[in-house]
């Protein structure tokens, strides 16, 4: 089974950095990294073209113009690109644990999708992380929220079992499924334009094709840059897309991903 690690970003090269820096010191590496960039600028570029040497896995920097919060688009034609049978669905402001692709893996099966937990670094304390490069998060250092989340044990993940619904505590920022299951529902579903629903509306998709998932605790952490929040201009409308993929018991939406396949 071949592995991609999936990294969307935008315009955050010093976020991307600390993500990138967490991936060369991963237990157990991926078969190949995704970069689905959003439109960022040649200082994106710039950053990912430096750390090419520093891996033996291939990095692919797939890149749309910026025309806005496109990111179904996006993520859509960087897995179109990849040649793994699994992907590891990160964003670039979540750098990783060392095990977190480790404890992806060992929890795979047929017919699942998995989905982690993060902790939070404080806005405040984000300037001084991005200065510093400082990826060894401790349990008791300032700045931290969600403190809990950062406890790995993974035995105790295995108390946790299949849901045949979506949880609330989904989020796109920690996710893994595999690459036929993507295809088969046609991927992100393009017709949501900005920011909201797109996770949970492709996952609700997962749900009517019998895809079962399953929550990752005490295990597959991810350290949250937190920031601003984007705009949800455009939330009322990806939530009524959302409600009639529920309603319908969509199973495949028309504008996604076989147009890049």
């Amino acid at each position: 089974m071949k592995t991609a690690l999936l990294i969307s970003t935008y315009n955050w090269h010093e976020a991307l950095e600390l993500v990138l820096l967490s991936v060369i010191r991963q237990t157990v590496a991926p078969d190949e990294i995704i970069i689905a960039d959003d439109g960022s600028d040649n200082r994106t570029k710039s950053l990912i073209d430096s750390y090419r040497t520093k891996y033996k896995v291939p990095i692919i920097h797939e890149w749309i113009e910026d025309l806005g919060f496109r990111r179904t688009t996006i993520l859509n034609k960087a897995i179109a690109k990849s040649k793994a049978d699994y992907i590891i669905q990160v964003d670039g402001d979540c750098f990783l644990h060392q095990n977190f692709i480790k404890d992806h893996l060992n929890n795979v099966k047929e017919n699942l999708y998995l989905y982690g937990t993060r902790v939070k670094i404080k806005q405040d304390y984000v300037p001084q992380t991005l200065k510093s490069k400082n990826i060894n998060i401790r349990f008791f250092q300032k700045g931290i929220k969600k403190r809990p989340r950062l406890l790995r044990i993974p035995f105790l993940a295995n108390f946790y079992s299949a849901e045949s619904t979506i949880s609330p505590k989904l989020r796109g920022c920690n996710l893994s499924f595999w690459r036929n299951d993507f295809i088969a529902v046609n991927g992100y579903n393009e017709n949501l334009k900005g920011w909201g629903r797109e996770d949970s509306e492709l996952i609700i998709r997962f749900h009517n094709n019998n895809i079962s998932g399953k929550r990752l605790k005490f295990c597959a952490i991810v350290f949250h840059l937190d920031h601003n929040e984007e705009s949800r201009d455009n939330f009322n409308i990806n939530d009524k897309l959302q409600n009639d993929t529920i309603k319908n018991k969509v199973k495949r939406c028309k504008n996604g991903l076989d147009k890049y396949l």
